[in-house]
Order: C-alpha cells, then sequence, then structure tokens
C-alpha cells in the first residue's frame, strides 16, 4: 500500500469537496482534465454511462453551465441556495499507471434547505491525473446508493 500516494489524492480530494461546500464553483472548475467527465449514473451498477441514463453526464461545457446556473439565481431549483457539508473517506487506490490514478471512496454529503436536511451517501471514484505536485480530475463518477430510488431535486454539484 502506498500511503503517501493515498495521503497525496485524499488531500485533494478532501480539497474538493471544501471548494464545493463553500460555493468556490469557479476553482473547482480548474480542478479538471479538459475531457474529464462528471458522472452520476442513475443505476449505481451501471458501467456503460453513454449509452444510458444518466442523473449527470457533464463535459467541460456542462460542467461551466451548472456553475453558471448556481449562481445566476435564474433556477427556482437553486432558490434558496442549499448548505452542504460533504465528509469524505475509505480511499482506496484501485489502479495507478504512469501520471493516473484511480481512487474510490465514500462520501456523505449532508444538504440544509428550506428548514430540512437531507442525506445522500455515495461510493465515489475519481480518475485523477498528475499535475505538478497535485492533480487534475479527469473523471469523476458518484454512484448513490440509493440512485434507482426517487431522489429529491439535486439543485448542486454533488
Amino acid at each position: 500500500m502506498n500511503t503517501n500516494l493515498i495521503s497525496q489524492v485524499s488531500a485533494f480530494i478532501w480539497q474538493e469537496a471544501d471548494m464545493l461546500d463553500h460555493g468556490e464553483f469557479q476553482p473547482w472548475l480548474d480542478l479538471w482534465t479538459a475531457d474529464g467527465l462528471y458522472i452520476i449514473p442513475i443505476d449505481p451498477l451501471e458501467t456503460d454511462f453513454l449509452n444510458t441514463l444518466n442523473y449527470a453526464y457533464d463535459n467541460h461545457v456542462m460542467r461551466a453551465k451548472r456553475v453558471y446556473r448556481l449562481g445566476s439565481g435564474e433556477s427556482i431549483s437553486t432558490v434558496p441556495t442549499a448548505r452542504t457539508i460533504r465528509t469524505t473517506s475509505r480511499f482506496r487506490i484501485l489502479a495507478e499507471a504512469g501520471d493516473r490514478v484511480t481512487v474510490r471512496c465514500a462520501q456523505n454529503l449532508c444538504e440544509f434547505k428550506k428548514e430540512t436536511i437531507r442525506h445522500y451517501t455515495a461510493d465515489v471514484t475519481f480518475e485523477l491525473v498528475k499535475a505538478g505536485d497535485s492533480f487534475k480530475i479527469d473523471r469523476k463518477i458518484i454512484r448513490l446508493i440509493n440512485a434507482d430510488d426517487a431522489l429529491q431535486g439535486i439543485a448542486y454539484i454533488i
């Protein structure tokens, strides 16, 4: 087990979670590769994301549009803005080859909006590319444990 690599990727993922929780969406966009994909499948066991229905299958353009909607106030689903806290843990390196690292972790997200607290739990897989002394996200797959159940409107980035 490469504990140094686990420390590096967990620190990066914690930073990403903190950025999202504090609405730092523009800097969050800079964490991605140009071809990176943000994916939330409806079926938590799905692997063919391109040919199935997903809650999100965002490339660079769609991520930027999502960030714009979150900050514009033009989308009724984003008003009032949800307050979130993400906790990530259980980091496991699944693959390491050259400058690429695949890591899976658990994420618990707590959302507060309109006097209601909701919890979303997921396995999250990151495909990271080494970039200097940090990483860029090439793929982020969020497998909500209840993705195939009725979900409330998710008006933020998971």
